[in-house]
């Protein structure tokens, strides 16, 4: 097996999008990656496009990837298309990474992108209002029903979201479990709405302070609107290639030293030791050869703030119910033990489904570099991300860990 690097990436900015199509989107991050690889689109013999939403939204069910790729001279080359909710990038990046260690691809292009904004909000909401989806969340509030925080006297009101629902029953079972509050979970987004003043690609970048955070408004208690994360359009793109084939180019390498994602399983709710990000990360730890305390910093995944509590508490860079805490004490902040999200997280970079997870190796990358400028964590050297995609049963329906080294 042959050690794959990550040679180029690109992002464009997360947010709204509503003046270019998926193509164009697509198109941009490419550029940026081929760009900062030091190649060309002829270069590539591997491209991997993924999307969750363009056949539902924009009616185009068909090779998405090859109308977006081939102006840019990507043809004639093995070709997959990767659909895994939210993780649907990630995935396809592991993809490349393990073509490329096999010795199948020599030069692999992986983009993920989305367009989920629209001036039709019945539209706009319709994506998330998808019979599976409702009946998932559905079935894990039924599941936790008696294992949860109750809800404050006056604070009874459901959301109009079945899937907000869920996440909120997420939290209150995490907060039944291990005594967390909803305080916590604001400090947790607060710390990542200041990481995001200094990310030029992040969709908000209003700082925003525990308080604030707390008296915006409900969406299901105990989440508020700054917990959760918006409605994004973007795209985001990486070169996967061996290292021996890196040095001929001018891109700056970061080695790929685990690409490990399983399936989520049947379990008990509250069953947080079985999680299934739990059982990635021991595997990705195993297969870098390092282990939790050599990890430098760290993008999870967020939808909501409780999220990234239970994603870093699952790769074991806090104990069981101690993120809130760490977060409240700075340890997950920029400066602090281990920085968690300091992109801004899905809450506040944005988080645009497909394009998520790359977007998160755009930011390690970024960091490992040194590049980050203003919101550079010191002396990085070793970066993972955790993405998760899709619900199902009482956890992520996958969860993909990836863990980049600099050179």
């Amino acid at each position: 097996m042959r050690d794959a690097v990550i040679l180029g990436i690109g992002m464009t900015p997360f947010g709204r999008h509503l003046d270019k199509t998926h193509e164009q989107l697509a198109q941009a991050a490419v550029r940026l990656a081929l760009d900062d690889a030091g190649i060309a689109g002829g270069d590539v013999d591997m491209a991997v496009y993924a999307n969750v939403i363009q056949g539902f939204f924009a009616g185009e069910m068909s090779i998405p990837g090859e109308y977006a790729l081939r102006p840019l001279g990507i043809s004639g080359v093995k070709g997959f298309h990767v659909e895994a909710a939210c993780a649907s990038s990630t995935m396809g990046l592991h993809l490349a990474i393990d073509h490329v260690r096999a010795g199948l691809a020599e030069m692999a292009l992986v983009v993920g992108v989305e367009k989920l904004y629209s001036d039709d909000r019945a539209k706009r909401f319709a994506v998330f209002q998808q019979p599976r989806d409702i009946e998932e969340a559905r079935r894990y509030l039924a599941a936790t029903d008696g294992l949860l925080e109750p809800v404050p006297e006056g604070r009874e009101a459901a959301s109009p979201n079945v899937l907000m629902e869920a996440y909120a029953a997420q939290a209150r079972l995490h907060m039944a479990t291990y005594g967390s509050t909803q305080a916590q979970i604001a400090a947790v987004a607060a710390k990542d709405h200041g990481h995001s003043v200094h990310n030029p690609l992040s969709q908000y970048r209003d700082p925003m302070t525990v308080e604030e955070i707390l008296s915006a408004p409900q969406v299901a208690w105990p989440l508020t609107n700054p917990m959760c994360a918006p409605i994004s359009d973007g795209a985001s793109a990486a070169i996967v290639c061996s290292a021996d084939r890196a040095a001929r180019f001018s891109g700056e390498a970061i080695r790929v030293i685990a690409a490990e994602s399983r399936t989520g399983s049947d379990r008990a709710p509250d069953d947080y030791a079985n999680h299934v990000t739990r059982k990635v990360a021991a595997l990705a730890y195993e297969r870098a050869g390092v282990g939790p305390g050599d990890i430098h910093l760290a993008e999870v995944h967020d939808a909501s703030s409780i999220g990234e509590m239970i994603q870093t508490e699952a790769l074991g860079l806090c104990a069981p119910g101690e993120a809130g805490l760490a977060a409240e004490r700075g340890e997950t902040a920029l400066g602090g033990r281990i920085p968690v999200n300091v992109s801004g997280g899905l809450v506040s970079k944005g988080h645009p489904l497909a394009a998520t997870g790359i977007g998160q190796i755009h930011e390690l990358v970024t960091q490992l570099r040194g590049r980050a400028g203003a919101r550079q964590v010191e002396g990085a050297k070793i970066a993972a991300a955790e993405n998760s995609g899709g619900f199902y049963g009482v956890e992520d329906g996958m969860s993909a860990v990836t863990i980049l080294a600099r050179n």
